[in-house]
């Protein structure tokens, strides 16, 4: 069966040439159908599984469709030809094509397919190279953006907003996801941005900037509903907690549903969350009843250090 392909294959490839020879009664190579044989040359070979000679095959009839002028055609022959490689596991370079593809979608004068070539670029190389994944994300985004589909655009800047989560890149997380409020502010998704606050808020504590986590909270009151809702209340006992140094609260905050079911990357911002200074409380002590006779409450101790004033 393989073989019965890969013949059917070469003879369409011998075709596809015989398309592009001139001579005298013949001035102008026939691109166009150069091109079709090309693209049964490479199912051909796709069905034989022999993906180096198909994602050849996709080449030519690219190069085919741009000499004919056909630009989506030839994006859409260079994207196939970046598939072939990833079925042989050369990711970077088929990215390389699905990008040139993306490129060749635009420059037709649609970008929604261009978005959605590099999409599926950034899944095919976000377990290898996150940073590349991002890039493609943010790119995807902006094309979305530029087209007013704010909803596509907000989603793959989620995406990308994890990544650099997920890679401890916490200062273009904080920008990214400052981004993403912007955009569910703009669409009136309210209690989406309450949640992006919480994700700001573990970041900017990763990036020990109690300052910027604050300063989020502030200008959230802004956005209706967040003042009394149980996110601003459980993000003040966080500041709270964490500027008091006690990693006994802010722990009770970041274990309690509202921050265990966020996203994976953020809920683990959470659960890993340490305060400054060692988490040394600053609370009361125990009561009096649980201490042995004659010792005195670490709190009295505090007290009484300075009682006779710093002379």
């Amino acid at each position: 069966m393989a073989a019965q392909k890969i013949n059917e294959g070469l003879e369409h490839i011998a075709k596809a040439e015989k398309y592009l020879k001139t001579g005298l009664l013949k001035w102008k190579p026939d691109y166009d159908s150069a091109a079709s044989e090309y693209g049964k040359a490479a199912l051909a070979f796709k069905n034989a599984k022999q993906f180096d000679q198909a994602k050849d095959a996709c080449l030519r009839e690219a190069v085919a469709h741009e000499n004919n002028r056909a630009l989506f055609h030839a994006a859409k022959a260079y994207e196939q030809a970046g598939m072939m490689l990833k079925e042989m596991q050369q990711l970077p370079q088929a990215v390389q094509l699905i990008e040139k593809a993306s490129m060749m979608y635009l420059e037709n004068g649609t970008p929604d397919t261009a978005a959605m070539a590099l999409e599926r670029a950034g899944k095919l190389i976000e377990n290898v190279n996150p940073e590349k994944a991002v890039q493609l994300y943010q790119q995807t985004a902006n094309v979305f953006e530029n087209e007013e589909r704010l909803r596509q655009a907000v989603e793959l800047l989620g995406k990308a907003s994890r990544l650099l989560v997920r890679g401890r890149r916490f200062d273009e997380a904080a920008l990214s996801i400052q981004k993403e409020k912007n955009i569910y502010k703009e669409i009136e998704n309210y209690p989406t941005c309450y949640k992006k606050t919480i994700a700001q808020v573990l970041v900017h504590l990763h990036r020990n900037d109690y300052v910027a986590a604050e300063r989020c909270v502030r200008e959230s009151y802004s956005i209706p509903g967040f003042n009394g809702s149980e996110d601003c209340a459980a993000l003040e006992q966080l500041l709270e907690g964490y500027d008091q140094q006690d990693q006994d609260q802010v722990s009770e905050v970041c274990n309690s549903p509202l921050f265990k079911y966020m996203d994976n990357d953020y809920a683990k911002l959470g659960l890993t969350l340490v305060v400054p200074g060692g988490g040394i409380k600053k609370k009361a002590a125990a009561t009096p009843e649980a201490k042995p006779e004659g010792t005195t409450a670490p709190a009295a101790e505090e007290e009484d250090e300075y009682a006779g004033g710093l002379c």
